[in-house]
């Protein structure tokens, strides 16, 4: 590395250039309470630009250094005819020695990589090298991430969207996207649970040529999701029991029939009595659960009042 070590004033330093920040941490207040007592030991990395200079490596200390209402600011700067793709590999290892990079912060690394080697083959031998993800399949997932949109990155960045449901959102339009996004960031739902929502609004987009935005934006889902009433949890089932509803009238209206005539038949303990698959076959099963000759006895005299009680017809007259 060719730089010289110099003070500067710090409104020489261009923050709003961007081109080489990888990482996505904002908060300051512990790095300027560091600097404040003990000063800058890692100096930032600059290279001069026409008018000023342009940060390759230490955003986050330099605008602690704004904060803390310096004037002047001892930094590196580098050769002006350093290039490009070595101030993106300062930047990278810079960023990685302090800490593992977070996806979001491996996109954006892969991203300003991408425009110097052929192919996924080559750029890998370079990441790995790097420390970062080599495989090829891995690379080009991780990629697409800094393209998406600021809340489908948030949401990734706090933990509640993975890279593979990160992906499947940013195939659908954007504000799309950012709704489930904002939904999956409330919620905090189960990869499984968002897969399932996910399937659930698309499919009720379809079946009533809708827009997936107006499905997500219903009143009644964000009566539920606003409901201060209701913890995390109540919300989930509502919401889910509601898009089933939606999604599946038809069933849905079956089940409440069948749920109804079934408190009917006051089974009582020991029966289970279970209905088709979706209520489109026309098989039932009967479940008895006893622990002994008497347990079997009363089961039995249940069974026979069971077959007795109308509800029962009423239940099986769907089919005809």
């Amino acid at each position: 590395m060719r730089f010289k070590q110099k003070i500067i004033k710090l409104p020489l330093i261009d923050s709003k250039d961007d081109s080489f920040r990888i990482t996505t941490q904002k908060n300051i207040d512990h790095l300027m309470d560091s600097i404040d007592n003990m000063g800058l030991l890692n100096l930032p990395l600059l290279i001069e630009k026409s008018s000023g200079y342009k940060i390759v490596c230490g955003f986050r200390r330099i605008e602690a250094c704004r904060q803390l209402d310096w004037s002047d600011i001892e930094v590196r700067i580098l050769d002006s005819d350093t290039k490009r793709l070595e101030c993106i590999k300062y930047a990278i290892t810079d960023n990685s020695l302090q800490r593992p990079l977070n996806l979001i912060e491996q996109s954006r690394s892969i991203n300003m990589l991408c425009d110097f080697f052929k192919d996924f083959s080559s750029l890998g031998k370079e990441l790995s090298d790097m420390g970062l993800p080599d495989n090829q399949s891995i690379i080009k997932k991780i990629n697409e991430l800094c393209h998406l949109p600021g809340s489908v990155q948030n949401g990734i960045l706090s933990n509640t969207i993975s890279l593979i449901m990160a992906l499947e959102l940013g195939r659908l339009q954007q504000e799309a996207g950012e709704g489930f996004a904002k939904l999956f960031e409330t919620l905090k739902l189960s990869l499984n649970k968002q897969r399932e929502i996910l399937t659930l609004v698309k499919e009720i987009s379809l079946r009533e040529d809708i827009s997936i935005l107006k499905v997500i934006e219903n009143n009644i889902l964000q009566k539920i999701l606003t409901n201060e009433d209701l913890d995390r949890n109540q919300k989930i089932r509502k919401i889910r029991t509601y898009l089933k509803q939606r999604r599946f009238p038809v069933i849905t209206a079956a089940e409440k029939e069948f749920e109804k005539h079934l408190k009917k038949l006051k089974l009582g303990n020991g029966i289970k009595l279970i209905p088709p698959d979706n209520f489109e076959g026309s098989i039932y099963f009967l479940k008895f659960s006893f622990r002994n000759l008497i347990e079997l006895k009363d089961r039995k005299a249940s069974f026979d009042a069971f077959i007795q009680n109308p509800s029962l017809r009423k239940i099986f007259d769907r089919l005809t």
